[in-house]
């Protein structure tokens, strides 16, 4: 009975072995020692070694000594949790350096030995992106405060001089006067909208459930769009509270939904708002040794025509947009809202829909702030 048990676990050994040889992206398996145990090819690849000449050295040969790659492993066996971390360098002890992300995670039948496997084009490039846009955003704080006093102030002149004209000149030219009023007050809303980009220094904040927060865009939007959108919601339930202004994050998740919705204007649309809890999500703030811990997810997703991709790359930028007549300020303001409130926003496209996932700190977490 014995020899049978040896020979299905070695069965079931060598079936998972196979399962991990046969992935694209590179896997490597260090013991407890921090040795390595195992390789896929693609990680002889990756590393431009034999699996021969990886087998058996130990990790701090392989990658240099101060690589977070040895911490990754040493947080996981000790607290028992996947850990992925986003855009970290990623040096080797053959001199070679690149930027990549990393998930980790612990064999649960194996105690000590830890799976690492590699991803050099996913979530980093992602996460990189959303930090260039919060860079965007915050390009537009200047402008925003020169425009409120700039343009504003001669709007209110040039509006009441034309109510003046309007009961001096005869009736073919009031319609004139009338344009012009009109006119004045089409650019006051659009300076109001870019009003909010100012900087006014951090809004009240307090605990907020994100779900209360869902729910009322969900109850605001449902009256507006019920006819033709259904929205749907998949909550965790024992997510955390966050701190933020209710007010804004109201704002954001009201922006994300009404794209949606306008990204299907001619079908039966389905937009599903969801909730999780991300315990492994890191990110590395530029110019800092920091590194925040985002675990509360949101995302928004909708099953639309998706993003143009020759806009993806600066979708958070104000001014681009793909509607007639819109303003492309809308996601320029989640990404401002968001940074603010120490999380980032990321998306995914294609043709048959987008999804927009928001990363917050949990509240109390240090590293949470807006940098």
């Amino acid at each position: 009975m014995a020899t049978t048990l040896q020979l299905v676990d070695k069965n079931a050994e060598l079936e998972e072995i196979n399962i991990l040889g046969a992935l694209a992206f590179p896997i490597l398996v260090v013991n407890s020692e921090n040795q390595i145990s195992y390789v896929n090819a693609a990680t002889e690849q990756f590393l431009e070694q034999g699996k021969s000449l990886l087998t058996g050295f130990p990790l701090d040969q392989v990658f240099s000594k101060h690589s977070p790659i040895l911490s990754l492993a040493e947080q996981v066996r000790a607290n028992s949790i996947s850990v992925f971390e986003h855009d970290i360098d990623l040096s080797s002890a053959r001199g070679g350096t690149r930027r990549i992300s990393v998930q980790a995670s612990p064999m649960l039948d194996r105690p000590g030995s830890v799976v690492l496997s590699f991803h050099s084009h996913g979530a980093a490039r992602s996460m990189e992106r959303q930090l260039v846009h919060r860079g965007a955003a915050r390009s537009v704080t200047a402008m925003a405060s020169m425009l409120a006093h700039e343009v504003k102030n001669p709007l209110s002149g040039i509006r009441g001089a034309a109510q003046l004209l309007e009961s001096a000149v005869n009736i073919e030219d009031q319609s004139l006067a009338q344009l012009i009023k009109d006119e004045a007050d089409r650019i006051c809303k659009l300076v109001d909208r870019i009003g909010v980009f100012g900087d006014e220094g951090p809004p009240d904040r307090e605990e907020v459930n994100i779900h209360e927060v869902l729910d009322r865009v969900h109850q605001l939007t449902s009256a507006e769009f019920s006819e033709n959108v259904a929205i749907l919601t998949d909550y965790d339930p024992s997510l955390p509270a966050i701190l933020a202004n209710k007010d804004q994050l109201i704002q954001v998740f009201l922006n994300l939904v009404k794209n949606a919705v306008e990204a299907m204007p001619n079908q039966k649309g389905e937009i599903r708002l969801t909730t999780g809890f991300r315990r492994g999500v890191r990110l590395t703030i530029p110019s800092s040794p920091e590194r925040v811990h985002l675990p509360i997810m949101i995302s928004v997703t909708d099953n639309g025509n998706g993003i143009p991709d020759d806009i993806t790359q600066n979708i958070f930028d104000p001014f681009v947009t793909t509607k007639s007549g819109g303003t492309g300020l809308g996601l320029a303001l989640v990404a401002k809202l968001v940074h603010d409130h120490g999380g980032v926003v990321e998306f995914e496209t294609d043709n048959e829909g987008t999804s927009f996932k928001l990363y917050f700190p949990m509240l109390g977490a240090s590293g949470g702030g807006p940098n």
